[in-house]
């Protein structure tokens, strides 16, 4: 009698729970991705005695093909895993943001903490 080998078995096992792992989870552990493309408008939050945002037209971008940037300073490349976007070259290189809605991002500061400043998707690249 000849014993067959559990190896091969293990490794489908193993394929197939990473197949079934929910997008929510993917989304934690790092799944690339692209932002939608488009004019992204930055922006503070204003006060109650003034006006309610405080436009950073320095800070604003358009997203275009693939993984790509530009800005009034010239252009680069981005990297988005799960939620987290890190600007990887060009004028906005090593500034990060959390994705907090479909076209909303949130800045992250040098600590990882989530900062005040917000960039919102206002229009379409076309």
């Amino acid at each position: 009698m000849t014993m067959k080998p559990i190896l091969p078995c293990a490794i489908l096992l193993i394929a197939f729970s990473l197949a079934a792992t929910p997008a929510a989870t993917q989304d934690r552990m790092g799944r690339l991705s692209t932002l939608p493309h488009g004019y992204y408008e930055c922006s503070l939050p204003g006060d109650a005695g003034g006006a309610a945002w405080t436009e950073l037209p320095e800070k604003n971008f358009t997203i275009s093909n693939a993984s790509t940037y530009s800005n009034t300073e010239g252009s680069g490349t981005y990297l988005l895993t799960g939620k987290r976007v890190t600007f990887t070259r060009g004028p906005l290189k090593g500034i990060r943001f959390e994705r907090t809605g479909k076209s909303k991002l949130q800045w992250v500061d040098e600590e990882g903490k989530l900062g005040r400043i917000r960039c919102i998707r206002r229009g379409g690249s076309g």
